[in-house]
C-alpha cells in the first residue's frame, strides 16, 4: 500500500514524491506556483500546508472584488492557497506586491490547471515566486513499484541487487488503461475507462474553447488527439498529425489549426514534449532535434483512441509506446526528485535511446524502455554505441547504462547495464 498521512479532516492523503520540494520551495520564497493537468493532484497537495484557501474558480465574490477591492481577496492565514488563480490572471500582480510588501516567505501557493495566455500581461515573478512542476501519480506512488532501485544510486553508478519482481503483462496493461489520476485510485478498468473517456470529452467540448476564449470544433479536437494517441512516444511533427488525421478518414484540419490546437493543449498541459538531447559526438552523424510527444498520462492516450484491454494485448507493438510513455512519465517525476530533466536521443544513422536523464550539473544516465525481455540484447547494444560516440573531452561519462523493462526482473549484466523492472524503480 502507499504510504499515507492522516489529515485534520481524517480523510487519508496519499503522500506525493513532490511534497517534500513544495514544503523547500514555499519556505525559499513569497510564493510558489504549482503547475500540472487538471485532476494532477495539485490542490490537494497544497491543502495540506495551507493555512486559509481562496477558490477562484467557485468563489462568486471573486469577479466583484476584483473590480472593487482585490487586495482583500489575499487576505487570510498563510501560506494562503489560490486554487485556480489563472481564471483571474491579474491576481498575479497583485500577489507579487503583495509578497514585496510583506516581506516573508511563505505567503500564497498559487495552483492552476492552465497556463494563461502569452498576451496577458504579467511581470516576472523572479525573486518573489518559485514553480512546482507536478503530474499524475508514479508507480512508486500508487504502490505499484517497490523503489528498490533509486534513480539516486543509478546516478552514484551502483550495481543492484537481484531483485525477483517479475510484472504480469495483464497487470502492466491494465495500469497503462486504468492511469494515475488520484481519482482513480481504487477503479477497476471499466471504471477507469469510462471517466478517462469523460475526461477526454469534457477536454474537447469545454476546456479547449475555455482556456483562451475561442470555441473550437470538438470533432477536431478529437481528432487531433487520437492522432496524438496513435503516435505517442514518437518524434511526430505537424505535418506527420495533419497526413495520419486525413489517413484515416477524420475531419481535414489545416497546419495553423494543429498549432493552434497544440498550444491550447500544451497550456492545459494534457501534452508534454520531451526534448531532444544535443551533446557533443564524434560521429558524422547529425542529431535529430525534435521532441517526443506525450499524454501527460497514458491513459489519457488509451482513451483517446478508445482502447481497452483485449486491444491492447493484440496490439503490442502499439503497446510497447505505451508503456514507453508510462515509463517516461514516472522517469520525469523521479528525475525532479534529483535535480534532472529528462530528455531522449536520436541521430542521423537511425541511432536512438529512449531517455536520457540529465542533471543540472551535467551528470547523465541512459535509459532503453522495453515493455518485454527479448529485446534486451538489442537495447544494450544501442546504449553501448552511444557512450562511444561521445566526445569525452566535452561529455562526460555516462553514471550508468540501464535498461527498464516491464515484465522482467532487476540485474546489473556483466558489462554493467542495469537491466530494471519499472516495478522496481524509484526516486
Amino acid at each position: 500500500m502507499p504510504p499515507v498521512i492522516i489529515k485534520d479532516t481524517a480523510m487519508l492523503y496519499i503522500k506525493r514524491i513532490t511534497d517534500s520540494e513544495l514544503l523547500r520551495k514555499i519556505n525559499s520564497s513569497g510564493a510558489i506556483l504549482v503547475r500540472g493537468a487538471k485532476a494532477c493532484g495539485k490542490t490537494e497537495s497544497a491543502k495540506q500546508i495551507a493555512r486559509s484557501i481562496l477558490n477562484v474558480d467557485r468563489d462568486e465574490q471573486v469577479a466583484a472584488l476584483m473590480a472593487t477591492a482585490p487586495k482583500r481577496l489575499l487576505l487570510g492565514e498563510t501560506p494562503r492557497l489560490i486554487d485556480e488563480w489563472q481564471v483571474q490572471p491579474k491576481l498575479w500582480n497583485y500577489i507579487r506586491h503583495e509578497i514585496d510588501d510583506r516581506g516573508q516567505p511563505a505567503q500564497f501557493i498559487l495552483t492552476g490547471s492552465a497556463n494563461p495566455e502569452e498576451t496577458v500581461k504579467m511581470h516576472s515573478g523572479a525573486g518573489r515566486f518559485t514553480t512546482l512542476d507536478m503530474r499524475t501519480m508514479s508507480w512508486q506512488e500508487l504502490g505499484f513499484s517497490s523503489g528498490k532501485v533509486s534513480m539516486k544510486s543509478l546516478f552514484e553508478s551502483a550495481d543492484i541487487a537481484v531483485y525477483d519482481e517479475p510484472t504480469a503483462l495483464e497487470f502492466i496493461v491494465e495500469k497503462i488503461i486504468i492511469g494515475g489520476f488520484p481519482a482513480l485510485l481504487g477503479k477497476n478498468s471499466s471504471q477507469a475507462t469510462d471517466l478517462n473517456r469523460a475526461y477526454i470529452d469534457l477536454l474537447a467540448e469545454v476546456d479547449m474553447s475555455r482556456v483562451s476564449g475561442v470555441k473550437r470544433d470538438p470533432l477536431k479536437v478529437r481528432s487531433l488527439l487520437r492522432s496524438l494517441a496513435r503516435n505517442t512516444a514518437t518524434m511526430v511533427d505537424v505535418t506527420t498529425l495533419e497526413a495520419d488525421i486525413r489517413e484515416k478518414g477524420n475531419r481535414v484540419l489545416s497546419r495553423p489549426t494543429i498549432y493552434d490546437y497544440l498550444d491550447a493543449l500544451t497550456r492545459l498541459m494534457i501534452i508534454e514534449e520531451q526534448p531532444a538531447w544535443s551533446p557533443h559526438i564524434r560521429s558524422s552523424a547529425s542529431l535529430r532535434k525534435n521532441p517526443k510527444r506525450h499524454f501527460t498520462d497514458v491513459s489519457l492516450s488509451v482513451a483517446a483512441i478508445g482502447a481497452d484491454m483485449d486491444s491492447l494485448l493484440n496490439d503490442l507493438h502499439f503497446t510497447g509506446f505505451l508503456f514507453e510513455s508510462l515509463v517516461t512519465h514516472d522517469l520525469r517525476v523521479y528525475a525532479q526528485a534529483n535535480d534532472a530533466k529528462v530528455y531522449h536521443y536520436r541521430d542521423s544513422s537511425g541511432l536512438e535511446v529512449d531517455a536520457i536523464v540529465q542533471k543540472y550539473n551535467g551528470d547523465w544516465i541512459a535509459f532503453e524502455i522495453k515493455l518485454g525481455t527479448g529485446q534486451i540484447e538489442e537495447a544494450a547494444t544501442g546504449l553501448h554505441k552511444l557512450a562511444s560516440i561521445l566526445d569525452n573531452a566535452k561529455v562526460q561519462p555516462p553514471k550508468s547504462l540501464n535498461i527498464i523493462t516491464g515484465t522482467g526482473i532487476s540485474y546489473t549484466r556483466p558489462d554493467g547495464i542495469n537491466v530494471i523492472s519499472l516495478a522496481s524503480l524509484g526516486i
